[in-house]
């Protein structure tokens, strides 16, 4: 059986512009970013992972060199298959004028039946990700695969692991560095947990601690 790890980067200021980022470059984590990937990292510190596949998008690389520095017989690699959808002519762009387009609500409704202007189709993304997904499984059989790439693509992957209709992808909730767990084997695939941010509450615990105790002296 092998175990998939779909880990989502972690925070950026570029959210804060209101715009699509997409494939852009130049969108680093923020201070609050670093904070989570470490966090992330020293989740993981102790897992018995075989590889780890990031995105090749700064961000997903940031937050996968976190996991990675604590791994260092394990070389962090590229995949290209797992980067951000393609969002053709709407990269860049405010999604609150996006969002005015006739094609935002075909995209939230209908995703299905979306293709970005000059880019991908949505079909073809969840395709992608799974077509990734299914061939490091049978290249890395019985091993613990860290995949660090982007929310969206990792509901699809999730949806369709679910057996659900990609036209309700956007029900499933996929917070910044967090874990879902999918296991494959030769029979059916199991999900074994979504959208695990137990490392995140714990550095919020800890900043509250260090908070209480600065009040105190």
């Amino acid at each position: 059986m092998t175990t998939i790890l779909l880990i989502r980067h972690a925070v950026n200021d570029f959210v804060k512009t209101g715009k699509l980022a997409g494939r852009m470059e130049g969108v680093h984590l923020n201070q609050e970013g670093i904070a989570q990937a470490e966090a992330l990292g020293r989740r993981l510190a102790e897992a018995p992972l075989g590889c780890i596949y990031s995105s090749p998008i700064e961000r997903t690389m940031e937050t996968a060199a976190a996991i990675a520095k604590h791994h260092p017989t394990i070389a962090l690699q590229t995949h290209p298959e797992i980067t951000e959808v393609e969002y053709g002519d709407w990269q860049g762009m405010a999604i609150n004028e996006l969002a005015k387009r006739k094609m935002w609500a075909l995209v939230q409704e209908y995703p299905s039946r979306a293709r970005f202007p000059n880019g991908e189709t949505m079909r073809g993304v969840q395709t992608r990700i799974v077509n990734a997904i299914e061939a490091l499984a049978q290249q890395r059989p019985e091993q613990m695969i860290a995949l660090v790439f982007h929310a969206d693509l990792i509901k699809m992957a999730l949806a369709h692991y679910l057996g659900m209709h990609l036209d309700v992808f956007q029900r499933i909730v996929i917070s910044p560095a967090s874990i879902s767990t999918l296991h494959l084997s030769h029979s059916r695939p199991f999900i074994i947990g979504m959208n695990d941010i137990a490392h995140l509450l714990e550095l919020k615990k800890a900043r509250s601690q260090k908070a209480a105790a600065k009040a105190d002296d």
